[in-house]
């Protein structure tokens, strides 16, 4: 036990103590023992999946799903107003920072595991790829992340010259690196998904340990990788094989179990905590986002709570239970919206009906699906984009779909002060940390 708890602290130590020159993740071991069996190396892993940031869940401030009119706690405030009104040149102190350097982290032990592979001892071939295999996984989706938070997204430059974000595929610290292209970026994601494809083969992991990544959750992982592509033709093939294998909804007319419950049917990887507790009461739900959930549509009053006559809360979050990565509703939405940009709509209305049916009232789904049934390609483009916004509201995804579609210009008032966000802003993009410049100050050049 002493063994174990000593790599472990060799690998904490690795990933936290700063170094004193500009290395690109500014980070340096300080010890020479790595681990060496199977049961070392998922501790790790372990150790790896628990510093993966928030970041999608921070991202809800900066979209339209949260106002902060009406009372707020003003403890937290601080840590999230800058975020909420996009002011990311001069944010107070206190705002709270994005994860550029744990991103790297995780992709540090990722990078060890997969190093080492073919040396881990005491454990079987199964358990040796099963762990290579998560461990490409976690590359590749900090790297999309990274990719979607710091750089410009691919439906909206020309990924082959837009500068991206550096690639790390070694566990060398000491390597300054350089911002890799979209293209190249999503290229590496796309080579790490065959790989981990390869190597997993867990279909299900028990109660405790459903956030590491499974085999249906490659294919889950590629479909949203390609729908943030445009890719429609890939994003709704896949779409469609995680609905095939995985397609449970949560019924929302009878269930009490909310679907982004870690423990949902609809649950497929329950790995990231999306709206903590910190963030609950700093705002209150957007009204707007509220009104577009029309008569007989469940989700509004089991989503939500009232709390005052101007102030709705949040209940699909803030709990560590509402852990949620992949669930089967969001590749119903995305095989309907690959659907219909290929002009496939009568596959568009089938995933979208087949939605719409577990989440509205049975005396009001029949009016909603001849009206879907009716629908031309564009309406059924809004109507998908506005069903997505619905279902996964406060799970991480509407930044990431505002910026992959229309970049629509968004207003928010806080104590008579006016915020904007233009169409197509600049601001849909993160700009790299100043720390991560002072490190490497090559970044700066290419952000410019």
């Amino acid at each position: 036990m002493k063994k174990k708890h000593f790599h472990i602290l060799w690998l904490a130590a690795a990933l936290f103590t700063l170094s004193g020159c500009n290395d690109f993740l500014d980070i340096q071991p300080v010890g020479k023992v790595m681990p060496q069996t199977g049961e070392e190396y998922r501790s790790l892993l372990t150790f790896a999946y628990s510093v993966i940031p928030q970041d999608r869940g921070t991202t809800t401030f900066r979209t339209d799903e949260v106002t902060m009119e009406g009372e707020t706690n003003a403890t937290s405030l601080d840590s999230y107003l800058d975020i909420w009104c996009w002011n990311d040149v001069s944010p107070d102190e206190a705002t709270m920072s994005f994860g550029w350097q744990r991103y790297y982290q995780a992709s540090y032990i990722a990078n060890t595991v997969i190093e080492n592979q073919n040396g881990i001892t005491e454990a079987t071939e199964a358990e040796r790829n099963q762990l290579a295999g998560e461990a490409y996984m976690m590359r590749a989706y900090m790297h999309f992340l990274l990719v979607n938070l710091y750089a410009d997204p691919y439906t909206h430059c020309d990924p082959a010259s837009t500068p991206g974000i550096p690639l790390k595929l070694n566990s060398d610290v000491r390597a300054v690196l350089s911002r890799n292209t979209v293209a190249e970026v999503y290229s590496s994601i796309l080579s790490d998904l065959n790989e981990a494809e390869r190597l997993l083969n867990v279909e299900t992991w028990p109660e405790g340990e459903t956030y590491r990544f499974n085999t249906l959750s490659v294919n889950a992982f590629r479909a949203r990788v390609y729908l943030y592509m445009g890719e429609w033709q890939h994003a709704y093939d896949y779409a469609a094989d995680v609905v095939a294998r995985h397609g449970a909804l949560e019924d929302m007319t009878t269930s009490t179990v909310l679907p982004n419950y870690y423990q949902s049917v609809e649950a497929i990887l329950s790995m990231e905590r999306l709206f903590n507790a910190s963030s609950l009461g700093v705002g209150y739900v957007n009204p707007d986002l509220l009104n577009l959930y029309r008569s007989g549509d469940m989700r509004k009053n089991k989503f939500y709570e009232q709390v005052s006559a101007s102030a709705t809360n949040v209940l699909k979050a803030g709990m560590n239970d509402f852990r949620c990565t992949f669930r089967s509703a969001e590749f119903y939405l995305t095989a309907a919206e690959a659907a219909t940009e290929l002009n496939e709509l009568d596959n568009a209305r089938h995933y979208l009906t087949a939605l719409m049916q577990k989440r509205y009232a049975a005396a009001m789904y029949p009016h909603y699906e001849t009206e879907v049934m009716a629908m031309t390609q564009d309406e059924l483009r809004e109507e998908i984009r506005d069903e997505r916004f619905r279902e996964l509201a406060f799970e991480g995804h509407r930044w990431f779909d505002l910026r992959r579609t229309t970049r629509q210009q968004l207003t928010k008032t806080y104590q008579g002060e006016t915020y904007v966000l233009e169409q197509d802003d600049p601001r849909y993009t993160l700009r790299i940390p100043p720390e991560a410049i002072e490190a490497n100050p090559g970044l700066e050049a290419e952000e410019e």
